[in-house]
């Protein structure tokens, strides 16, 4: 058996990059506690139920879902009269608990002024360290299918569902996703795309607000309306999963085949 011995540097650094892609990231206190050193709680004696009236009269107020208010979001996201207003805005909202693990907000990239959309899910690790979406394994991967039909950065504008991280790349709740949904919606109103194409499922049933699942929904078109603007959609497979599943990506190809004939349909391809 192998003798213990202390870690080295590059081996504990190792160690906190695992527990942070954990979503381990956050200390409960800076003391440890000795929870066998703790005093037996003692047995504490029932007290009688007060009335139906003191009971309603003492209840506490609703507290909005992570500190934050939807309809504070809607109000805020409404405000915004341009994209460097929205990030603004974003970046001092404080409304979404998942603001509080995330290293930075990861707002968008690619050309404000192009007239294609692709939205994804939330940022993973690597767009969290530089605050830009699909810059990891993904974010190269779609490049090249982008470049495959004479797309790239330069010619579409990316943006995600959620602009911060959640801990461990875990799927946004239903709460956070309710707080972050008016400001994507303004922020495709802002740019007023003529076409969006989504990656992966949770981007395409926000968008599409559906629950139908990505295999069954992937390469088909469809008007949607997002927020106060009406676009022209098709949702297709996520990067990452493509390189989970690699024998997927025929599928993928046809998905960017039908968007390049979109592209070209609408006039679009020298923008």
């Amino acid at each position: 058996m192998a003798q213990d011995r202390p870690l080295n540097h590059d081996e504990m650094v190792a160690v906190l990059d695992w527990y942070r892609a954990a979503g381990v990231d956050i200390a409960v206190g800076e003391e440890p506690v000795d929870r066998f050193a703790q005093r037996v709680p003692q047995r504490v004696t029932p007290q009688p139920a007060p009335p139906a009236r003191q009971q309603a009269a003492e209840r506490p107020a609703e507290t909005p879902v992570l500190g934050g208010d939807p309809s504070e979001a809607r109000s805020l996201a409404a405000s915004a009269q341009s994209l460097d207003e929205l990030q603004a805005i974003l970046g001092a909202y404080d409304g979404c608990g998942l603001k509080l693990r995330a290293t930075q907000l990861v707002f968008a990239d690619g050309n404000p002024e192009a007239k294609i959309m692709l939205i994804g899910e939330a940022p993973g690790a690597e767009e969290d360290r530089q605050g830009k979406p699909f810059v990891g394994k993904s974010g190269q991967l779609l490049d090249r299918m982008l470049g495959a039909i004479g797309l790239d950065r330069t010619k579409v504008y990316i943006a995600n569902t959620v602009p911060w991280r959640p801990p461990g790349n875990r799927t946004p709740t239903p709460e956070e996703m309710a707080l972050c949904l008016p400001f994507l919606h303004r922020q495709v109103e802002l740019v007023a795309p003529k076409v969006v194409m989504t990656l992966g499922g949770p981007a395409m049933q926000t968008i599409f607000s559906t629950t139908t699942g990505i295999i069954k929904m992937r390469g088909k078109w469809s008007s949607v309306s997002i927020g106060n603007h009406t676009a022209d959609a098709i949702p297709t497979l996520h990067p990452a999963y493509l390189l989970r599943n690699p024998a997927a990506k025929q599928q993928a190809w046809r998905d960017m085949l039908s968007l390049k004939l979109k592209i070209e349909a609408l006039g679009l391809q020298a923008q």
